[in-house]
């Protein structure tokens, strides 16, 4: 990997992290502190990234919870491995069903989005398959903090103080009260630096960590989600989490400068990023200039127009994964980038709520792994005396019958969140993500071609501005985005406009090894991230 360590262009208060024996980047301190104990304690990154995955249960629920999806990508005895842990739809829902409800598309809240939790089934294969430690050493420290309390960090806070009065204006049902009994205990959200404890949280995750997550499927904490689900009229049933296990898969890779860049097959959107990577993969970048940001616009809304259109449960997919990383495809989408903007018209990507985490030991082990409720908090929905936040993802089903994505019984929905990780020649060079919704895919591509494109370290990588496209030809960019080229791109067609913060922009997390077995890495300076290392 090519980089001056000491080049960085970018304002940064955060320096790049080298270490010998391993290394846990991820979004929340307590959490990095969590795996570097495991992996002290005698784990590996395997196990170190189930202890980090956790602990942001406890220490970042705004984004993630024990009711979330996970993903991700292992390296181990010289291979990459994927696992695909997002669960299905109910089998007693469908399209059908949701609009005899009333409802004209998907809701964002309550029952109907939830789809089987996949969390608790991906650390229990991690640790079953590449991990040294049992589950109940690695869920330790998530369980203490869930137990003790924890002090808040400001991000954290900040976001949960805005989920906490959003909810307050829109969750009005009787099912949602168990949020507010979790999460806001003394009718408000915990303040930056205030202890939040969650007894009921510890004790599901020592359940989990003792039936090595077959209480969640197949026992105690299974009746405990069906008896709530059955009181609000949901359709999530206790043999629907039975008959779900975690799936072993291939990753897709394109090569790009001499590299390859690895993602998750679909259901995940990890496919968007390498059609784009693909389809500039003859263009020659030197520099993040004007040209550089137009075109990875523009690959960018072609290979988004291209996943919102065909991106579904694989087994319901139409068009072959290889056929749209071909060569010949990527330069017929290359021909139609031209001088002025383009409007492919795909609908417009939501916000979203995502954690990430990057570890690596000194064994040559390295996780990229990457869980999430959707949208914040998701559903709304806590199952009562558990602390188990339940994901939205089923929102992103459509009721439209001629869409792939169509919502159908037992059927996985397109998925936002995609773990990365970049070989040279089979070797490993590394993990790395951007968590946020539909940002991920743009997050990955800028951070891919800043590495690769223009040699910046992991760092600075993380720290150069981004931009984000949002639907048509509109295209927010950081506030320290040079406004040179904001004027330059918007006289290209494109329609700009400045960001008044730096949230929504995407959180990552890097982590490379050089040919000697030194771990460099960096962190994310749009979030309480942390980055540690011995």
């Amino acid at each position: 990997m090519k980089y001056d360590p000491l080049y960085h262009p970018y304002p940064s208060r955060r320096m790049m992290l080298y270490a010998r024996n391993g290394m846990v980047a991820t979004s929340q301190p307590l959490a990095a502190g969590a795996g570097l104990r495991v992996l002290q304690a005698g784990g590996n990154a395997a196990d170190a990234a189930v202890a980090t995955a956790a602990c942001l249960t406890v220490t970042e629920p705004t984004s993630n919870g024990i009711g979330s999806d996970a993903f991700a990508l292992i390296y181990s005895g010289g291979e990459l491995h994927g696992l695909n842990s997002s669960g299905p739809a109910p089998q007693s829902i469908s399209a059908d069903a949701v609009r005899a409800a009333g409802h004209e598309t998907m809701p964002r809240f309550g029952p109907l989005p939830v789809t089987v939790p996949g969390a608790p089934g991906a650390w229990a294969e991690v640790a079953e398959r590449f991990g040294r430690l049992p589950l109940r050493e690695s869920l330790a420290p998530a369980i203490e903090y869930a137990e003790q309390g924890f002090p808040l960090s400001p991000v954290l806070a900040r976001a949960w103080n805005s989920a906490h009065e959003r909810y307050s204006r829109l969750l009005r049902e009787e099912y949602f009260a168990n949020w507010f009994d979790t999460f806001a205990p003394d009718g408000r959200a915990p303040a930056a630096g205030e202890i939040w404890r969650s007894p009921d949280h510890a004790a599901t995750l020592r359940s989990i960590a003792e039936t090595d997550g077959e209480s969640f499927y197949r026992g105690e904490l299974a009746e405990k989600i069906h008896e709530f689900f059955a009181h609000c009229d949901g359709h999530l049933t206790g043999d629907d989490l039975a008959a779900f296990a975690p799936e072993w898969v291939d990753p897709i890779g394109v090569r790009y400068r001499g590299y390859d860049v690895w993602e998750i097959p679909p259901n995940g959107q990890g496919l968007i990023a390498l059609i784009a990577l693909n389809t500039l993969r003859n263009d020659d970048f030197s520099a993040p200039d004007l040209a550089t940001y137009h075109r990875q616009i523009e690959a960018l809304k072609l290979a988004f127009s291209d996943g919102l259109n065909y991106i579904t449960d694989p087994d319901h997919m139409t068009v072959a994964v290889s056929d749209l990383l071909s060569s010949e495809y990527a330069d017929r989408r290359r021909d139609l980038i031209g001088e002025r903007a383009l409007d492919p018209a795909p609908g417009r990507p939501p916000e979203g709520g995502t954690v990430y985490l990057a570890t690596a030991d000194g064994e040559g082990n390295m996780v990229s792994f990457i869980q999430s409720n959707y949208m914040g908090f998701g559903s709304g929905l806590v199952v009562p005396g558990t602390g188990i936040s339940l994901q939205n993802r089923g929102h992103n089903f459509s009721l439209d019958p001629e869409h792939a994505n169509c919502l159908q019984p037992g059927k996985k929905t397109y998925h936002t969140i995609i773990p990365g990780f970049l070989t040279e020649e089979d070797e490993a060079i590394g993990p790395f993500g951007v968590m946020g919704g539909f940002m991920q895919p743009q997050g990955h591509l800028q951070v891919i071609m800043n590495a690769l494109d223009f040699q910046l370290n992991p760092q600075a990588a993380l720290d150069a501005p981004r931009w984000r496209w949002e639907e048509g030809r509109t295209v927010y960019v950081e506030p320290d985005f040079p406004h040179h080229l904001t004027d330059a791109l918007a006289r290209r067609g494109h329609d700009i406009r400045i960001a008044a913060q730096r949230t929504g922009f995407g959180r990552g997390q890097i982590i490379w090894k050089d040919a000697d077995g030194t771990l460099a890495g960096g962190t994310e300076p749009r979030t309480d991230g942390s980055i540690v290392g011995w």
